[in-house]
């Protein structure tokens, strides 16, 4: 199924490729341009990840590194991508056959507790950031501290309430259980989780119960589908029926307008034995036909629930 736009709501390949000192035009990571151009249409979200090495005090240097390698190669390769911030500037670049991009921030250490930063990273074309990673930050506690019961700062209600007016994409994938109620009662726009899996099918500390999904429903937000194996099952060794397994419970729970991908592609070491990189994803779409999903159903899955998500808040 080639012929489908393609809408990834997270990888970290900016990183990974400044790490090897390779470029987006071609690589031996999970996705590059060349292999993203063989669908139809693909829109990905690009995230600057915050390695806790980094934070606090260096948090958002690095995440401003992170920014102006993504804009360098987006200069590089300008003739097949486009640096997009909004529903308009999407549907232009895939009506003119390039790959759309849009920028997050994974980790609000980046803010460092300033909402003017905040601001200015909004001017520079972010549209997303996901709250925390694994550990806490001025604005919550992540999965990794869930134990201690932490929510919402008052900044982290501040911020999402700052979110909401500039229109951004709250995005609460690694966010500890009671982060993430905070940020459904707090937000006045429907929430994103770019990268997590159902808690039913794979019972891991990243992944969401049947109830945080539910409400993500009900706030008429989506979930992004991760390809990490250890979220997809217990034993690690995770293939394409694996990610099929989640996006069916979750489609059992009514979903059906509420579920995409995630794939976590360059920030995971394990995929799927089946998935090696963006080629394979076609897979998972064929995977639904044969259970005899409609060619609609499959659309949504692949972009069309989260390019509605863009333009409902972008």
């Amino acid at each position: 199924m080639k012929d489908i736009i393609l809408f990834d709501a997270h990888c970290d390949t900016i990183t990974k490729i400044m790490e090897k000192k390779q470029g987006l035009y071609r690589n031996d990571c999970h996705l590059d341009i060349t292999r993203m151009r063989k669908f139809k249409g693909f829109i990905q979200i690009f995230a600057a990840w915050i390695d806790p090495k980094y934070c606090p005090h260096s948090a958002l240097k690095r995440s401003l590194q992170i920014i102006d390698e993504f804009f360098f190669q987006i200069e590089q390769n300008k003739e097949y991508i486009s640096f997009v911030t909004n529903y308009q500037q999407m549907m232009e670049a895939i009506d003119n056959n390039k790959i759309a991009a849009f920028l997050s921030i994974e980790g609000g250490e980046a803010l460092q507790g300033d909402l003017s930063v905040l601001r200015m990273l909004y001017k520079l074309g972010v549209r997303s950031i996901c709250l925390t990673w694994n550990g806490r930050n001025e604005i919550a506690d992540g999965v990794g501290e869930e134990c201690t019961k932490g929510g919402l700062t008052v900044f982290g209600r501040e911020v999402i309430r700052e979110m909401n007016k500039l229109g951004m994409l709250i995005d609460v994938s690694h966010l500890a259980p009671e982060g993430f109620w905070n940020v459904v009662s707090t937000s006045a726009q429907p929430i994103m989780v770019s990268h997590s899996n159902s808690k039913k099918i794979c019972n891991h500390k990243r992944n969401l119960t049947d109830e945080q999904f539910k409400a993500v429903i009900k706030s008429r937000g989506v979930v992004g589908i991760n390809l990490y194996s250890d979220f997809l099952n217990e034993n690690g060794q995770a293939g394409v029926h694996d990610v099929v397994r989640h996006i069916e419970h979750f489609m059992s729970l009514g979903g059906e307008n509420n579920i995409g991908l995630g794939t976590d592609f360059d920030g995971i070491g394990k995929t799927p034995y089946d998935i090696n990189d963006v080629r394979d994803l076609e897979s998972i779409f064929d995977a639904l036909l044969q259970l005899n999903y409609k060619q609609e159903q499959v659309e949504k899955i692949a972009g069309k629930n989260f390019m509605r998500l863009i333009s409902e808040i972008l």
